[in-house]
């Protein structure tokens, strides 16, 4: 089969080296355009293209999907089958039309839970201690199509966004090369979604990053790891400085300790905070201006003293 490829974060690259390694016929990559990052700004490719330049893959880089431009190149490579792994757009129903055999986009959740653009994220911080990867045909609504194979990934109350999305990573690997070859050999069955049952996992937004001491330990434990590695989460230390969350864990579930967001310890290295329900302690931070750290660093800084309230602004 001639495969044309579309996706563009590290996630993306899972997809993409299975279907090379495994020894797939992938004509083509489609990915975003280049874009300026760091503090010199330089125009960076996405991690999809510096791969597939590595192995001699032709990659484009369409501004838009929607042209006539994109849709001759669509004639001209001519693909069988389309593979969309975090590609970052969505794609025109012509473009969806063309292949003979569809496509096939590989979702970060075990649908019709977590459509959209944040699943990972959201399900750990939603507590899940469940997710997935699924394979579904593509059609013109925002993953609703039918779904062909799944595989499971357990969330540990020790992972993060960083260890989930490597675990899933994996995952995608096999559901994909699985279900490209039951597409191969004519067998794939495409099984409808439950749309009732649909849940919608959104961008995460700076709004999201917001800790507030007055929910309950769990839930913040949750919320931190979900957006650790990045974006993190955040609260404002007593003089309003910025005081982005690395990584903490459950100090106590129950009860209330103190006021919300009092730092009620510093024993052990770790700065332990009170909730609306139980108590958290932080193991690792990011103050404003200054470089990942550990709790203890930052106390032995005196940056933070028993006694004091983290409130978020």
């Amino acid at each position: 089969m001639r495969i044309l490829f579309m996706g563009t974060p590290d996630f993306a690259l899972f997809s993409l080296r299975a279907l090379v390694e495994s020894g797939e016929n992938v004509i083509g990559v489609v990915t975003q355009p280049d874009k300026p990052q760091g503090r010199g700004y330089a125009l960076t490719p996405p991690p999809v293209k510096v791969y597939a330049q590595e192995q001699s893959i032709p990659v484009y880089q369409p501004a838009t999907l929607r042209d006539d431009g994109f849709y001759e190149l669509l004639q001209n490579l001519n693909p069988d089958l389309i593979v969309v792994t975090a590609y970052g757009k969505i794609l025109p129903a012509r473009v969806l039309e063309y292949p003979r055999l569809g496509c096939v986009n590989v979702h970060g959740s075990l649908l019709p839970a977590y459509r959209g653009a944040a699943p990972m994220q959201r399900a750990i911080i939603d507590g899940k201690t469940v997710t997935g990867i699924t394979t579904m045909m593509m059609d013109v609504g925002l993953d609703t199509g039918d779904m062909l194979l799944t595989g499971e990934v357990e969330i540990t109350p020790t992972d993060n966004f960083e260890t989930i999305h490597d675990k899933m990573g994996d995952c995608s690997r096999e559901v994909l090369l699985r279900t490209v070859k039951a597409i191969r050999e004519g067998n794939a069955v495409r099984i409808p979604q439950d749309h009732s049952l649909a849940t919608y996992a959104a961008k995460i937004e700076k709004s999201d990053c917001k800790l507030d001491f007055h929910r309950s330990a769990e839930e913040l434990h949750n919320l931190i790891r979900g957006l650790s590695p990045v974006p993190l989460s955040f609260t404002n230390t007593p003089d309003g400085k910025l005081l982005k969350v690395v990584a903490a864990e459950v100090a106590q579930s129950e009860g209330t300790l103190g006021e919300a967001g009092e730092v009620l310890s510093l024993d052990g290295g770790k700065v332990t905070v009170a909730c609306g329900v139980g108590a958290i302690s932080l193991l690792a931070v990011q103050p404003e201006g200054k470089k990942r750290m550990a709790a203890s660093d930052w106390i032995n800084g005196r940056k933070i003293q028993k006694g004091d309230r983290l409130v978020t602004r």
